[in-house]
C-alpha cells in the first residue's frame, strides 16, 4: 500500500499552498548552482595528494559525473511520477515508509543542506576577503569572515523569503553569471594562461602504501572509494530539481530535462576546471592545496590575477548559497505539512506563498554553523550520509515501473539503477573502512532520527 506523502489534515485550514512558478530554464539553473560549490574549489589539491597521480584525479571526476548522471536520469523517472516538495523525502515515504522518507529528512536537516549552506557562506567570505582585503579589516579576520558569511546568508534568506518567482529569477541570474565565469576562466587559462599539458605525467609523490601486494591494492581502492565519496559530495545536487517537484510547470516534461541537463552542463565544468588546475600546476606544487582554483590562476596569469579570480569564485560560490537556501526548506516544509515535523515549519506566507518559516529556521542553523565552525572537518562525515538515501530512492524506481508506465520512461533500463546502487555502495563500504571514525559518526546521526520520528508519528495519529 501506498503512504502518503502530503497530508492538508496538518496544514491550517485554508493555507496557501507551494506555487508552480518554476519553468525548465529555473529548474536546469536551481540543478547548476546546487551542484557547483565548495567543492569543486577545495577538493582537488586534497585528492591529489591521496591519488597521487593527476590522470587518476581527472577519471575520478569523469566516473562522478557518469555516477550522477545515471543518478538523475533515476530521479528524472521518480520526479516526473512524484511531482512533489521534498525530493527524496516524498519518494521514499511514497514508495517504501514514512521512516525512510523522514529520515532523509532529518539528515537533509542537519547534513545535506545547512552545513553545506555554511560552508560555501564561509567559502564566499574567504574568497571575498581575498579579493578585497578591506572587507576583513578592522577586527579579528576569523570573526570577520563569520560576520560576513553570516550576512550573505541573511541577504539570500531575504531575498527567497519573497517567494519562488522572485528567488527563481535571482537565481537564474546568479547561475548563468557563475557557468560563464566558470567557462571564461577555462576558456582563458588554457588560450592564453602558462601551463603544461605534461603535467598530466607526472607523479605528485606519494608515499606507498607498504606490505604485501594485496595490502597495497586493497588500501588502494580504499582511497579511491573514499575519493570518490569525495567528488560525489562535490557532484552532491544533482538531483535538485525533485526538491522543487511541486513548484515545476508542466513536471512531466521539465523534471526530467533539467536534471539531466543541469548534471550534464557540471559535468563538462568539472572536467574542464580540473584539467585547467593540472595544466596549470605541477602535481607537487598542487596536492594538499585548499585554494587550488586561486593557486592556479596565480600561475596562469601572474599574482595579479588571484584577486580576480578570487572574486569570481566568491560569486559563485553567492549563487551556490541562494541554491542550498531555495531547496533545503522544501523539504522541511513537506516533512511539516505530512505532520513529521513541526507543524510551524510548514507554515507559507499568504503573500509570497514561500515557506517562510523552514527559511528562517534553516538559515539561523546555518549561522549558528557558521559562529561555532562544527563542519570544518566534516567532509567524509558529509559524503557519507548524503551518500545512503539516493542509493534507497533509485531502488524505488523498479517500485515505481511496477505500479504502470510512469510519465518518463529512462532509456536502458534497469541498468541506470542497478549501477548507481551497487556502485554508490561500494563506495561507502570503502570510505567506511578508510575512515571509520567519521562514518561511524554518520551513520549514528541516521539512526538518532529514529526516536524523533516515533515521537512525530505519534503526535500525528493522536491529531488524526
Amino acid at each position: 500500500m501506498a503512504h502518503p506523502t502530503r497530508s492538508d489534515a496538518f496544514a491550517a485550514p485554508g493555507a496557501p499552498d507551494l506555487a508552480r512558478g518554476v519553468g525548465t530554464f529555473a529548474a536546469t539553473n536551481i540543478v547548476v548552482a546546487n551542484m557547483i560549490g565548495a567543492g569543486i574549489f577545495t577538493t582537488s589539491g586534497l585528492l591529489l595528494d591521496q591519488l597521487g597521480d593527476p590522470r587518476l584525479l581527472l577519471g575520478l571526476w569523469l566516473a562522478g559525473g557518469a555516477l550522477a548522471l545515471l543518478g538523475a536520469l533515476c530521479y528524472a523517472e521518480l520526479g516526473a511520477a512524484l511531482p512533489r516538495a521534498g525530493g527524496e523525502y516524498a519518494f521514499l515515504a511514497e514508495l517504501f515508509h514514512p521512516l525512510l522518507g523522514f529520515l532523509t529528512g532529518w539528515v537533509s536537516f542537519f547534513v545535506g543542506f545547512s552545513a553545506p549552506l555554511a560552508a560555501s557562506a564561509l567559502g564566499f567570505a574567504e574568497y571575498a576577503g581575498r579579493a578585497w582585503p578591506s572587507l576583513l579589516a578592522g577586527g579579528d579576520p576569523d570573526l570577520m569572515r563569520k560576520a560576513v558569511a553570516i550576512v550573505v546568508i541573511g541577504v539570500l534568506a531575504a531575498v527567497h523569503l519573497r517567494g519562488v518567482a522572485f528567488g527563481a529569477r535571482v537565481q537564474n541570474v546568479l547561475t548563468v553569471g557563475k557557468v560563464v565565469l566558470i567557462a571564461g576562466l577555462v576558456a582563458a587559462g588554457f588560450a592564453l594562461g602558462r601551463g603544461d599539458l605534461g603535467h598530466l605525467g607526472m607523479a605528485a609523490g606519494t608515499a606507498g602504501a607498504g606490505g604485501d601486494a594485496a595490502h597495497a591494492a586493497f588500501a588502494g581502492w580504499r582511497t579511491v572509494g573514499l575519493s570518490l565519496m569525495w567528488v560525489m559530495f562535490a557532484y552532491s545536487g544533482w538531483n535538485a530539481a525533485a526538491y522543487v517537484g511541486s513548484e515545476i510547470k508542466g513536471p512531466e516534461r521539465s523534471l526530467p530535462r533539467s536534471l539531466l541537463l543541469g548534471t550534464g552542463i557540471v559535468t563538462a565544468l568539472y572536467l574542464g576546471l580540473n584539467l585547467l588546475y593540472v595544466y596549470a600546476l605541477p602535481p607537487g606544487e598542487m596536492r594538499g592545496v585548499i585554494a587550488v582554483g586561486a593557486a592556479a590562476a596565480s600561475r596562469l596569469f601572474g599574482g595579479a590575477a588571484e584577486a580576480v579570480i578570487a572574486a569570481l569564485i566568491a560569486f559563485a560560490l553567492v549563487s551556490s548559497v541562494s541554491a542550498l537556501i531555495l531547496l533545503g526548506p522544501r523539504v522541511y516544509f513537506a516533512m511539516a505539512r505530512d505532520g513529521y515535523f513541526f507543524r510551524a515549519v510548514g507554515r507559507v506566507d499568504p503573500l509570497t506563498r514561500a515557506p517562510s518559516t523552514a527559511i528562517a529556521v534553516q538559515c539561523l542553523i546555518a549561522a549558528v554553523m557558521v559562529l561555532t565552525g562544527t563542519f570544518d572537518q566534516i567532509l567524509t562525515y558529509m559524503g557519507f550520509c548524503l551518500g545512503i538515501f539516493p542509493i534507497v530512492a533509485v531502488a524505488g524506481v523498479v517500485k515505481l515501473r511496477r505500479r504502470g508506465a510512469p510519465p518518463f520512461r529512462m532509456p536502458l533500463y534497469p541498468l541506470p539503477p542497478l549501477v548507481f546502487a551497487v556502485v554508490s555502495a561500494a563506495i561507502l563500504v570503502l570510505a567506511y573502512l578508510e575512515r571509520p571514525v567519521e562514518s561511524s559518526i554518520a551513520v549514528a546521526t541516521v539512526l538518532a532520527g529514529i526516536p524523533f520520528y516515533a515521537l512525530f508519528a505519534r503526535r500525528r495519529a493522536r491529531r488524526q
